[in-house]
């Protein structure tokens, strides 16, 4: 997901990479510290597939750099965009980086798909933990730890669907349907 903020960022504006940095600690530092380790082997990486350009910048200077994006860049962007993988969708940090990004799809049926693939997943039954195959609610935990996790998530999910069903123009389901209030909907946790 780097990659995509990377381009996503470059896609608004050129940066020096220090500002690009700052940016995208600001988007995903909270869960995800952005170390120069894995920002600067990022950033080669783009400059040698061609969908960034790395250009001397003399007024700040000795060894200073502005990125942008390059018209292939672009297009791996939007491409990245329209079909994250499905860890994308699932993870909750990674899910946050498309969606920091999504408005740079021009199509606004191409940014809906990919809102439907998330509300879907949502809408599955899920938990933090398990009764063999079945999914445990908050209210069967007895672990006020384990419960509050539930039901943090729950509520966080709840907000997530109702927003997702508002932008797309939804109603939510009925009373009864495989989304009601009683089913815990653990958002996936976020990747290590």
């Amino acid at each position: 997901m780097l990659e995509l903020a990377i381009l996503g960022f470059l896609a608004e504006t050129p940066l020096p990479g220090h500002e690009l940095r700052r940016r995208l600690s600001q988007l995903t530092g909270y869960t995800r510290p952005v170390s120069d380790g894995s920002l600067y082997p990022a950033i080669n990486r783009l400059t040698k597939a061609g969908l960034i350009e790395r250009r001397a910048d003399p007024a700040a200077g000795a060894a200073r750099y502005v990125l942008s994006l390059t018209a292939a860049g672009r297009a791996e962007m939007l491409q990245r965009l329209r079909k994250p993988a499905d860890h994308e969708i699932t993870d909750f940090t990674r899910f946050y980086v498309v969606l920091a990004f999504l408005s740079h799809l021009p199509d606004v049926a191409e940014q809906h798909a990919v809102l439907r693939r998330r509300l879907e997943f949502l809408e599955e039954p899920a938990s933090f933990f398990y009764d063999n195959e079945r999914p445990l609610r908050a209210e069967e935990i007895a672990d006020p730890y384990r419960r509050g996790m539930l039901l943090t998530a729950r509520a966080t999910s709840r907000a997530e669907r109702t927003w997702l069903r508002e932008t797309l123009g939804e109603k939510p389901p009925a009373f009864g349907t495989a989304c009601t209030d009683s089913d815990p909907q653990a958002p996936a946790a976020p990747a290590s």
